[in-house]
């Protein structure tokens, strides 16, 4: 999520004649009604006006208006990065970061912002004019762009705010007083700008009773606050948070309770959602979007829309994804094709309950230094699924042993209302009834059709095809060679140990570890099955399972642990490591 921000060097000088000429055009745009209105603010000092046909009007509704910004964007690990916004591999923002955002359908940004690192820690809280000058033109050029923007407070939750419940006075002032300047910067900026009160907020030292009362204290000074220093903010879009924007009952009633306690129409509720956490990090075995990540997607979509949606209140997810994202070098901690389902079923959750999604992107899926996305498909999915449902199955793999007999693979279909259309390779469409059967929801694929597309049955992916559906993006499915993997003795220690293993083809989904009595061994002494990448991880390229010194902290000295590879074939492998000090043993016997 992480030298110093740019100067206005994108920004340039036009002559008095360029300016005047673009004015005049402007004017000529408002007669025939498409500058009117608050979409429309007058260019700041020593910039040029930008002319758009495109850019929106706002609805006087709130509900109206925060339907208007789905779907929305993060701007992550950039403004908010700490201390600086390159400090987190992200280059800095440029115009054309938010041309590519808006041209990809996105129809609103959430730009996050620390300000702690650019701030004095003392009265009177003065925010570096350089720093507010640098946010103000990168929300600048997402405003020029048409985009709505959310603009917030974001990691001083958790560097000053938290510690509300024993220092009041001090972070309520200084709270205020960071309002009260960013308020007053941005008052004349269009109603398409909205403040977010608190990214996250959360509360050391605090009984529940206490965090009630602390958020809503700052929800409500923030309100004050901002109504308070006049212009565009009078009547500007406010977001507030839950605890921590959890979207646990309990917590969105307390903030119900706040926004209701305001008496204001120009409030929009807001939390954060990554799903059924045990998924979303590949623990505990969840490995796959099965029913009950399912259920929990829906009830928590469900809770939002009762609680908010169906009284007239408008709920931004400002944040949504899989906590295995936050770097896109660790993507494969969920299987690519469980992830899919995840972001297909999420686009159709928000649209039945009417919420507006913000996907969290902190380089993961955008490559700010090509403006490229890292993953084209997934982007397509997450992209469909903002209009319409797409077909999935229960894997996007068949596994076809490399030794032995191929036989017929069958996956199940998953339909989501959509009708299915057949196989393609390519531009080929397989034929029914040789290449593959359908029988219900069942799809198997022959015998002879995997004998062709495996070829000389090398390890690894040996062709691809893709199951089509009357709408929506069709499901890839991979057709893979292995054989079961093969581990092999080795000697580390409890800061540097990898396993050799020879994949094979295969791909590792998930790896348990058990003591010779049967408990649980390992971080999470709650299940038997660790986390991916926090206990262990696979290294592809170098023919290695690594365990983390993480993973042998939480081991007993000298009990042997006995663990057990999954891998996405169905295959298993088990391997024994026995911890001495800081020395460690593996066998597989």
């Amino acid at each position: 999520m992480k030298d110093t921000p740019p100067t206005a060097r994108d920004r340039r000088r036009r002559s008095g004649r360029v300016t005047s000429l673009l004015l005049a055009v402007l004017t000529l745009l408002a007669t025939v009604g498409l500058t009117t209105g608050p979409a429309f603010a007058a260019p700041h000092a020593g910039t040029a006006p930008t002319v758009s046909a495109a850019i929106p009007q706002v609805p006087d509704n709130a509900v109206d208006a925060v339907a208007a910004m789905q779907p929305s964007w993060n701007l992550g690990n950039s403004l908010d990065a700490i201390p600086d916004e390159t400090s987190w591999g992200n280059p800095p923002a440029t115009k054309a970061l938010f041309d590519t955002i808006r041209a990809q359908g996105f129809r609103s940004v959430r730009i996050p912002v620390t300000w702690s690192n650019h701030q004095s820690a003392t009265a009177p809280y003065t925010i570096d004019p350089t720093s507010l000058n640098r946010v103000r033109q990168v929300v600048d050029w997402a405003l020029a762009d048409g985009l709505y923007v959310v603009l917030n407070i974001h990691h001083d939750s958790w560097q000053w705010i938290n510690k509300m419940a024993t220092d009041h006075d001090q972070v309520l002032a200084r709270y205020n007083a960071t309002w009260t300047q960013i308020a007053t910067k941005f008052k004349d900026e269009p109603r398409r700008l909205l403040f977010e009160s608190v990214n996250e907020p959360v509360f050391d030292n605090a009984d529940a009773t206490q965090k009630v009362q602390l958020l809503d204290e700052l929800n409500t000074s923030f309100h004050t606050v901002v109504r308070q220093t006049g212009g565009g903010n009078a009547t500007r879009l406010l977001v507030l948070p839950t605890q921590a924007c959890t979207p646990e009952q309990n917590l969105m009633d307390n903030l119900a309770t706040t926004m209701s306690s305001l008496h204001d129409p120009n409030l929009v509720a807001t939390v954060h959602y990554y799903s059924f956490w045990p998924f979303s990090v590949n623990i505990a075995g969840y490995t796959r979007f099965d029913a009950t990540v399912q259920k929990d997607m829906s009830d928590t979509f469900a809770r939002m829309h009762d609680t908010f949606v169906a009284k007239g209140i408008p709920v931004f997810l400002g944040e949504y994804g899989l906590l295995s994202y936050p770097d896109y070098t660790h993507q494969d901690y969920v299987r690519r094709g469980e992830a899919l389902k995840y972001f297909e079923a999420l686009g159709h959750e928000a649209r039945i309950n009417g919420v507006t999604t913000a996907l969290w992107d902190a380089g993961s899926f955008l490559n700010r230094n090509t403006l490229q996305w890292r993953d084209p498909g997934l982007f397509a999915q997450i992209k469909s699924s903002w209009t319409t449902r797409s077909g999935t199955a229960s894997s996007d793999s068949a596994f076809v042993p490399k030794s032995g007999a191929i036989e017929d693979r069958a996956l199940t279909l998953n339909p989501n209302g959509t009708t299915f259309r057949g196989l393609w390779q390519g531009t080929t469409r397989l034929t029914e009834g040789g290449d593959y059967t359908v029988s219900g929801d069942q799809v198997t694929l022959t015998a002879s059709a995997l004998t062709r597309l495996t070829g000389d049955r090398a390890y690894g992916i040996n062709g691809t095809l893709q199951a089509r559906f009357s709408q929506g993006v069709p499901w890839e499915i991979k057709v893979i060679t292995y054989d079961t993997p093969v581990l092999s003795d080795s000697i580390g220690t409890t800061g540097s140990f990898a396993l050799p293993a020879q994949f094979r083809g295969d791909v590792l989904a998930t790896m348990e570890a058990k003591y010779a009595d049967g408990s649980n061994a390992g971080p999470a002494s709650w299940t038997s099955y660790q986390q991916f990448g926090t206990a262990f991880s696979p290294d592809y390229a170098g023919n290695a399972i690594t365990l983390t010194p993480d993973f042998f902290t939480a081991v007993n000295d000298g009990a042997p642990v006995t663990l057990t590879f999954h891998f996405w074939s169905g295959a298993t492998v088990t391997y024994h490591v026995t911890k001495s000090g800081s020395s460690v043993t593996g066998t597989t016997s």
